[in-house]
């Protein structure tokens, strides 16, 4: 959790309301945190390497999937070691400019997940919608494009969050109800006018998450519409089996967003915050 010392400093819920009797379970959260994201790291990063080295592996699928993978090893990387850092040092604080930095890269990564988890999903309708057209369709330079207009969109996303961010202000020492910056308990603590903030993180941060989950959505009911007319059972397996382990990622990940951040932000509860930082570890 973090602090702004002075108007520079955001303080953290683990400094005030954390008190010595809950120092075990705040040890026990960081202990897990550390291995969760030690696992996560090695285990994306191995999947990089392995695809890396296996050129019967260099093909659309695996090329979404190694960005998704060091996307994912970013999108921990943005939270969890301030964490960790903060519990070893015992400094419960971060700056003004790492919070607005934290803050960019979470949204930039966040949003990442969902553009690549639906370039893959666009990757298996036309593998198996249209089986014919897959080496024409599916070229390189597609794959590229797609992968550069999503960090492009998601970057220009991020800093349009983080400059409306950057424009308010925050009165004298603030404590920060989460193990991190993250955006909504951040707003709660402006002394600014935050209807803008508000209105761009429903508009425009609702319409980023949402078009990449309508798109995998569209595309699974093409795919199993499809799929329903196989007359083959083995072909039918098989189809599924491409697509399952990659619904499974699409079930979490927009499970746990549902569950931790579209409620108001204000019942935040310990479970919340906690949910949030284990989901910054565990989806990846």
């Amino acid at each position: 959790m973090s602090t702004w010392m002075g108007t520079t400093t955001l303080r953290s819920q683990n400094s005030s309301s954390w008190d010595s009797g809950r120092q075990e379970q705040e040890e026990a959260l960081c202990r897990l945190f550390l291995c969760m994201y030690l696992f996560t790291i090695l285990g994306n990063l191995l999947i990089i390497l392995a695809i890396s080295c296996d050129p019967h592996l260099h093909t659309p699928m695996y090329f979404f999937m190694v960005n998704l993978s060091s996307v994912d090893i970013c999108f921990s990387s943005v939270t969890v070691p301030k964490v960790l850092v903060n519990h070893v040092v015992g400094s419960k604080s971060i700056s003004y400019p790492q919070c607005m930095t934290q803050i960019y890269f979470f949204i930039t990564f966040i949003n990442m997940d969902g553009f690549l988890l639906s370039a893959m999903a666009c990757d298996r309708y036309v593998a198996i919608c249209r089986p014919l057209h897959y080496t024409m369709i599916m070229r390189p330079r597609l794959c590229v494009l797609l992968v550069a207009v999503s960090w492009v969109i998601t970057n220009l996303h991020a800093l349009l969050h983080t400059l409306l961010m950057v424009r308010l202000n925050f009165c004298s020492h603030n404590t920060v109800s989460h193990f991190f910056c993250d955006p909504y308990p951040i707003l709660k603590l402006s002394c600014s006018d935050t209807f803008i903030n508000e209105l761009m993180v429903s508009v425009i941060g609702g319409l980023i998450s949402i078009t990449p989950f309508t798109c995998i959505t569209v595309l699974y009911v093409c795919i199993f519409s499809s799929v329903l007319k196989f007359r083959s059972m083995q072909g039918i397996r098989k189809a599924l089996s491409t697509c399952g382990s990659h619904l499974t990622v699409v079930s979490l990940f927009y499970g746990v967003i549902l569950g931790v951040y579209m409620h108001p932000s204000s019942s935040y509860s310990l479970q919340d915050i906690v949910a949030s930082v284990i989901f910054t570890v565990v989806m990846p």
